[in-house]
C-alpha cells in the first residue's frame, strides 16, 4: 500500500504492457491511450486467456515478455481472476492489474488471492489506470478508492477491537508491514527472518484475527490505526506509512 508517484520512470526503463479485454473497443482504447504514454509501451493484445497466455509465450521467446498485464475479468471461457491465476503461476515476474466494472467483494478477494497487483474499476480516470500499472511494476499494490472503502467497511471492528492483543510482538510487526502492503520476502528481509517464518506469522495472525486473508489483515491494521495514514494512496485516498 505504497503512495502511488506522479513521477514517471525514466524513458529507457519502458514498461511492457498487454492489454487483455474481450471487447475490441475497449482493446483499442487502452492500447491507443496507453501508447500516448512516454513510460509505456504496449507489446499486445489480447481477447481473453488463452490468447493472453499464448502472446506472452511469444513475446517472451521474442525478448519482449509484458512486465505488465491489464485484465479485464468478465470474460469467457476462462474469465480473468483465473487467466491471472495462470498468468502468474508461469510467469511470476509479470505482475497483472485488474481492470472491470465489478466491484464486488468476492471478486476484489478472488483476484487479489489469484495474485493481481492492483485492482481498478472501468470508471477510474486515465492517469489512475497509468498510476497502477507503474505501481505493479514496482511491486505496489494499488486498489480503486471506492472498492477499498468496501473491503473495509465489511470487516467491522466490534468483533476485532482488542485481539491485537492476542499478537505477539513480532506479530504485530508483521502486521504492520502486511498493512504497508509489504510481500513476505520484503517483510522476511526488514525482520531479518527467512521467508518461511514470515510466512508462518502471517498465518498465525490471521488464524488469531479470524481473518482470510492477508488483504483483510492489511485493511484491519489500516482501519485499527495499526499504521499510520497519509494523504494520496491506493486504499480509499490514504496509505499506509511506517
Amino acid at each position: 500500500m505504497a503512495i502511488v508517484s506522479p513521477v514517471a520512470p525514466e524513458p529507457e526503463d519502458k514498461i511492457g504492457v498487454l492489454v487483455v479485454d474481450d471487447h475490441e473497443v475497449v482493446r483499442r482504447g487502452l492500447q491507443a491511450f496507453l501508447d500516448g504514454e512516454g513510460d509505456l509501451d504496449v507489446v499486445g493484445a489480447a481477447d481473453g486467456a488463452e490468447q493472453a497466455l499464448e502472446r506472452i509465450a511469444q513475446l517472451t521467446s521474442e525478448g519482449r515478455a509484458p512486465s505488465v498485464v491489464l485484465m479485464d475479468l468478465k470474460m469467457s471461457p476462462v474469465d480473468g481472476i483465473e487467466a491471472t491465476r495462470q498468468i502468474r503461476a508461469r510467469h511470476t515476474e509479470i505482475e497483472v492489474v485488474v481492470l472491470t466494472s465489478f466491484g464486488e467483494e468476492e471478486r476484489v478477494h478472488a483476484a487479489l488471492e489469484a495474485g493481481a497487483s492492483g485492482y481498478l474499476l472501468k470508471d477510474a480516470d486515465a492517469g489512475e489506470v497509468v498510476a497502477a500499472i507503474r505501481s505493479a511494476h514496482r511491486g505496489d499494490l494499488q486498489i480503486d478508492p471506492a472498492v477499498a472503502r468496501r473491503l473495509m467497511s465489511s470487516l467491522g471492528i466490534g468483533g476485532h477491537e482488542r485481539l491485537s492483543e492476542a499478537l505477539t510482538a513480532r506479530e504485530l510487526e508483521v502486521l504492520r508491514l502486511v498493512g504497508a502492503g509489504k510481500p513476505n520476502k520484503e517483510i522476511a528481509a526488514e525482520l531479518d527472518i527467512s521467508e518461511r517464518t514470515a510466512r508462518t506469522h502471517v498465518s498465525n495472525l490471521l488464524r488469531k484475527l479470524g481473518l482470510g486473508s492477508r488483504t483483510q489483515a492489511a485493511l484491519w491494521a489500516v482501519r485499527e490505526g495499526l499504521v499510520e495514514l497519509e494523504d494520496s494512496g491506493p486504499y480509499g485516498g490514504s496509505r499506509p506509512t511506517r
